[in-house]
């Protein structure tokens, strides 16, 4: 009963700080989307940058300690892809549009604030060690993927000048090398970059107001698909990596999480079938309400 109790305290902040961006974009109008795109550059080029540095750069982040949680979301993220590929063939999706959402779990907007309710502040800085490692996956494998068969291809590692992959960069440097900073400015620093948590979940609940339910079998099966493959690959794992507790609990949790808003965003850009990665989206999020607390039970057993 304490564990479920556990999950409710998890889950419920998060859902419904979600669910309070969507109601108010939907009482708001369209006005609210141009004004969130403005917070959304903010966050996606200042804040959450500076959160995923300071956890790195933090004094409790170990990468030794982290490297098969690490590994592990590597694995998920492709384990996840090989999984859903033979599906998408046999139910005749195209890979491009459901392979990539697959590989890329929410675990920036909705994992990052999960793991800190969670396991607290150490849980936030493997969090984001598991967000480095499926964002790597995604903007390598996952892009390299939505290009294929395209007449002009970009280059996959234009991601590493992104403000995140920066900041990743940066952070791995000073946790390999444990180079201090003054205590204020660091503490400035995470001030800022904890202010991206509770913003990166009401403009997820901003954006869901754009996406539709039109191609709602596809989006039924990428819901289910995405957290069951995550699962599987980390029940497959857990008997084999061996980690303690807390980087056990945050596995599947990482496992467990719906597909990304970001790969709705990437779809647009591509013009690759939009309307359907949006229901696999807004499916997923909403299904959600299932999976992660089936991933935290496992995880906290």
């Amino acid at each position: 009963m304490q564990v479920f109790e556990r999950i409710l305290s998890i889950i419920l902040p998060v859902f419904l700080t979600i669910a309070l961006g969507y109601g108010y974009a939907r009482l708001r109008g369209d006005a609210v989307k141009s004004d969130m795109g403005a917070v959304n550059r903010i966050s996606m080029d200042v804040l959450c940058p500076l959160l995923v540095f300071s956890a790195l750069a933090a004094k409790e982040f170990d990468l030794a300690h982290n490297s098969m949680l690490i590994l592990a979301g590597v694995l998920i993220a492709l384990g996840s892809g090989l999984i859903a590929w033979p599906v998408c063939k046999l139910l005749g999706y195209d890979p491009r549009s459901f392979v990539p959402p697959m590989m890329y779990n929410n675990c920036g907007n909705m994992g990052l604030p999960l793991a800190a309710l969670a396991f607290g502040p150490a849980g936030l800085s493997s969090a984001v060690a598991l967000f480095m490692a499926c964002n790597v996956v995604y903007f390598t494998v996952g892009i390299k993927i939505i290009e294929s068969g395209r007449a002009r291809q970009g280059s996959s590692l234009k991601f590493l000048v992104s403000p995140m992959m920066l900041s990743m960069m940066l952070g791995m440097v000073f946790a390999v090398f444990h180079i201090a900073l003054p205590a204020p400015l660091m503490q400035a620093m995470k001030m800022l970059g904890d202010a991206c948590i509770p913003l990166m979940l009401f403009s997820l609940g901003v954006r869901m107001t754009d996406v539709t339910l039109k191609s709602w079998h596809i989006g039924l099966m990428g819901a289910i698909v995405c957290p069951l493959s995550g699962l599987a690959v980390a029940w497959l794992l857990d008997g084999l990596l061996m980690l303690p507790p807390a980087q056990r609990g945050q596995m599947y949790l990482f496992a467990s999480l719906p597909p990304a808003v970001f790969c709705f965003m990437v779809a647009e850009q591509y013009k690759q079938e939009p309307d359907k990665v949006a229901s696999i989206v807004l499916l997923g999020n909403f299904l959600a309400l299932a999976f992660v607390p089936l991933g935290l039970w496992l995880g906290l057993r």
